[in-house]
């Protein structure tokens, strides 16, 4: 067994000079074992997490305009959209007659809604309705705070007195500043998106990180990116969660490729090597299907990217049901518990 493994499995950790080898030299069946065994001591009960949300884009309308996004619309664009309060009620309302009462709300970067639309939301969603609610990624934070002239601690401190209880880690994509110049140059730099979730923590506002590749990152941009999640976890102990995502096809103004199914569970075995502090690594159900997803929670995962009951951004493989999740995890031989957003 490779001697960085061994390490790994003695509870030592590993660098990022270390991951990095792992990664370019080491067969993935190596690190899935490794990953897989660090599951099984942490979660010696056989135990997967799941749990269900619905997202809402409260608006597409965005003046980032990323490269690989075919989400987004211009304001002058016939397609754009602005939800309503109303409307936004209604989706609630549709979500709460299922039993489901987690909303994950996210939007385009939208330059000019006024700020008091982004509280009564919080408002209706948290006090009106009794939902918890997950929100608004670093980029969309850090705009909002710029367009109404704020900063982004006070930003924080009138969301999460609205009904805020944690923020989502999207927007990461890549955190290797190379990489974000190809993916999106208007974005957040990587230092920008690591300050940002940082002030989220230190709020009280936990949540999730991520990763998304298959393009044209190397091996050391992505060990960069799982590098700055660390370090950010180190300090504040804020990320609930680790998924890797890949990205999808949705616009011809963005190089993707196909990732295999070895690349992408190698991808989550060494997140479980590597991220040894944080407590879940989930498996993308949603983008990778239910057949990869099984093999995750064999290579490191211990949680299913849940129940989505509305995506709009990306093509969903995932499972739209708690039958469906529990009967999925059950078959992949393990013992599902369900889970909120933020775990409490």
């Amino acid at each position: 067994m490779n001697f960085i493994i061994e390490k790994a499995l003695d509870n030592k950790r590993i660098s990022p000079e270390e991951a990095l080898f792992l990664l370019k030299e080491v067969d993935w069946t190596e690190i899935v074992y490794a990953g897989n065994e660090i599951r099984k001591r942490r979660f010696p009960q056989h135990t997967v997490g799941y749990t269900a949300y619905r997202i809402i884009n409260y608006t597409n309308i965005c003046s980032i305009q990323c490269s690989f996004c075919s989400f987004c619309r211009s304001r002058e664009n016939p397609e754009s959209y602005i939800l309503s309060l109303d409307e936004i009620r209604q989706k609630a309302l549709e979500t709460k007659a299922l039993g489901v009462n987690q909303i994950f709300l996210q939007g385009g970067v939208h330059p000019n809604l006024p700020l008091n639309y982004y509280i009564t939301i919080l408002e209706m969603l948290t006090k009106e309705l009794q939902m918890d609610a997950r929100a608004f990624s670093p980029v969309e934070l850090v705009y909002i705070a710029k367009a109404h002239q704020i900063t982004v601690p006070e930003l924080l401190e009138l969301l999460k007195k609205a009904g805020l209880s944690s923020v989502p880690g999207a927007g990461a994509e890549i955190l290797s500043d190379r990489m974000r110049q190809k993916l999106s140059p208007k974005k957040l730099s990587a230092k920008e998106w690591g300050d940002t979730m940082i002030l989220c923590h230190e709020k009280g506002l936990p949540g999730s990180a991520n990763i998304v590749f298959g393009s044209d990152e190397i091996p050391e941009d992505i060990i960069e990116h799982l590098n700055v999640i660390r370090k950010i976890q180190d300090q504040t102990h804020g990320f609930l969660t680790f998924v890797a995502w890949t990205f999808q096809p949705q616009t011809p103004h963005f190089p993707i490729r196909h990732v295999t199914g070895p690349e992408y569970l190698k991808m989550i075995g060494l997140s479980r090597l590597f991220l040894d502090n944080i407590p879940h690594i989930e498996v993308s159900l949603l983008g990778m299907g239910p057949s990869l997803g099984e093999l995750g929670l064999h290579s490191g995962a211990d949680d299913i990217n849940s129940i989505v009951l509305e995506e709009n951004v990306l093509k969903s493989h995932g499972l739209t049901t708690i039958k469906e999740a529990e009967t999925f995890i059950k078959n992949a031989g393990f013992t599902p518990y369900f889970r909120r957003l933020n775990f409490d």
